[in-house]
């Protein structure tokens, strides 16, 4: 109980984190038991790989295309009505995939699909940058390794069961009690308080979307010590997107299991990302190493799946997942508490979510490419997904060299400088460090 006496801790004496953790996590398990109910339905209407791909494809984009005004959003209007209003409209979106009754509805799941994700693009930068807010320094990391710990438990049992409510249940059944779970999730929103204050400096500089958007780009443009993080989950969507999605397929052509292999699948998955975050943090205790640590994982997650790809067994498949998503769910949680950690309050929406644009880009690109290569038959699936794992490696190097280098100079010269640049660096601080340092 010791070891998890300080997560114990934290969830008892702070409500508002509580509640907000409650609501993502009864949100989350909506989202990933009606996520197979989802593809079910295509599938049901359409045997086409390119749909399944389309889904995801859209969305991603929806998400991306919607991010820079979401973030926009998240600094400018008070960030839990924001995410009330978001759980309400999810809750109605849902709703009306009922509506999909045959093949020639099926746009209408693209279209709803599409809404709903532009309403995440504002909840989920909303949370992020919320977190800070209602927890100390202290609590902060303990907060986000719970945020993605309780993801990854609710993402396993959320696919698992939804792969046995799909198949036994029905669609129909699964699409109400999503709708439900957002619900509830704002229910628990509308019961925290989440501060959101700004200067009258602060407002005026959003007064304009347009002049907020740019504003918040050129702010991550400059301070690369933000910058740096914010790369992290793009720079590793380069094959995840692809992979993830691949997945789904495994369990249709190589499996030959369905709805229930797929459930297992991400159940793995989820367990892997889940276990990452705490691995990590083993290995890594010195957040100055964090940097270097997010490219072992990326290698690490590429070497898991390309041994995925050269069984069809289930029982081998598992484990090689759960060890693949490790290393993604470490990624995951170390960049997000460097972006909370590095970046102001005022700033910190539009960085989540020009982060969550890039991602969501990458991602989108990575599953067109992977789509296409089995559409035209260039790779048969399981060399696919070797391809992408190797593709991983190679970027988990590119990182080290790159990323990890810059880091490794601003470090330096942070210890040089007698720490001035510990806590945070905002344009006003940076600039004492001369146009020959602007770089690093």
């Amino acid at each position: 109980m010791n070891g998890f006496q300080p997560y114990y801790d934290v969830l008892r004496n702070n409500a508002n984190f509580r509640r907000l953790w409650l609501s993502q996590s009864i949100a989350n398990f909506g989202d990933w038991f009606g996520m197979l109910a989802i593809y079910a339905l295509i599938q049901q209407y359409s045997d086409s790989e390119i749909l399944i791909g389309l889904i995801i494809v859209v969305k991603l984009m929806s998400f991306s295309v919607f991010s820079p005004f979401a973030g926009y959003l998240t600094d400018r209007f008070d960030r839990k009505m924001l995410m009330y209003w978001c759980d309400i409209g999810r809750a109605v979106v849902v709703l009306g995939l009922l509506l999909v009754q045959n093949e020639n509805q099926v746009w209408l799941v693209y279209m709803l699909i599409s809404i709903q994700m532009m309403m995440a693009a504002v909840f989920e930068p909303a949370k992020s940058s919320s977190i800070p807010n209602i927890t100390t320094k202290e609590e902060l990391v303990i907060a986000n390794v719970i945020s993605t710990l309780s993801w990854s438990i609710i993402f396993t049992l959320g696919m698992a069961i939804g792969g046995f409510a799909t198949a036994w249940l029905g669609i129909t059944v699964v699409f109400l009690l999503n709708s439900a779970t957002y619900l509830v999730s704002a229910w628990f929103v509308k019961r925290a308080e989440i501060p959101h204050l700004r200067t009258e400096s602060e407002l005026n500089d959003l007064a304009s979307p347009l002049i907020g958007i740019t504003k918040g780009f050129r702010f991550l443009l400059r301070e690369r010590q933000v910058l740096r993080p914010a790369l992290a989950k793009g720079w590793i969507e380069i094959s995840i997107g692809a992979l993830v999605y691949l997945l789904i397929l495994v369990s249709d052509d190589i499996l030959l299991m369905g709805s229930i292999g797929l459930g297992l699948l991400y159940a793995s998955r989820g367990l892997g990302t889940a276990v990452g975050p705490i691995v990590i943090r083993q290995f890594f205790p010195d957040e100055t190493k964090w940097i270097k640590a997010i490219g072992l994982c990326m290698a690490l997650v590429g070497i898991g799946y390309m041994f995925v790809g050269t069984t069809t067994t289930l029982w081998l498949m598992l484990p090689l997942v759960v060890f693949a998503h490790a290393g993604s769910g470490a990624n995951w949680v170390i960049s997000t508490i460097l972006i909370q950690k590095r970046t102001p309050d005022e700033y910190r929406g539009r960085v989540f979510s020009s982060e969550w644009l890039l991602f969501t880009l990458v991602e989108s690109v990575s599953v067109m490419i992977a789509a296409a290569i089995l559409y035209f038959n260039i790779l048969t699936l399981q060399q696919t997904i070797i391809l992408f794992g190797g593709i991983l490696v190679i970027a988990g190097f590119f990182w080290h060299i790159i990323i990890t280098k810059e880091e490794t100079l601003w470090q330096s010269y942070k210890l040089e400088s007698n720490g001035e640049a510990d806590e945070l660096l905002t344009s006003e601080h940076s600039s004492h460090l001369g146009k020959q340092k602007a770089r690093i």
